[in-house]
């Protein structure tokens, strides 16, 4: 897992990392369509959205197989647990076809708060719980950038 800012890109990022934010920042605005954009096919591409926060205990942990997360928030603030053990077997299992599996929690769940502007990674088998309120549920939008990594 690493976190940032858009803003302040640290030196010791990898490259291609860094390439996808830039890409990001480059070509992403407030006017920018919801949805799925390519950057270099299923390789490597992400998706805009604008959802609700949910409380804690209503969202669902995740984690995926082959892609690895770049998750940027645009407008907003969201809450954002991870864990630092594997996953444990999934309620919801559907890597096969959409690289996603769900549990109800990761194990000792850790919080950060993401603000505009703030990212997180996450790698292939990193469990992660996105769009928690810090708050009052609120919208935010935000951009998850996929890369390919299996």
């Amino acid at each position: 897992m690493i976190v940032g800012n858009i803003h302040n890109l640290q030196s010791w990022l990898p490259e291609e990392l860094r390439q996808a934010i830039e890409h990001v920042k480059a070509n992403v605005s407030e006017t920018t369509e919801k949805g799925r954009h390519d950057i270099d096919g299923d390789r490597l591409f992400y998706l805009v959205s604008e959802d609700m926060t949910e409380p804690f205990e209503q969202r669902r942990a995740e984690y995926h197989a082959r892609y690895l997360d770049i998750q940027i928030v645009l407008k907003g603030q969201e809450g954002m647990t991870f864990s630092t053990r594997p996953a444990g077997a999934p309620e919801t299992d559907w890597l096969a076809d959409k690289d996603i599996a769900f549990l109800p929690a990761g194990a000792d769940e850790k919080t950060l708060i993401l603000n505009e502007g703030d990212f997180v990674v996450f790698y292939p088998q990193e469990v992660h719980k996105p769009l928690c309120a810090t708050g009052a549920p609120a919208q935010v939008r935000k951009v998850v950038v996929k890369l390919l990594m299996a």
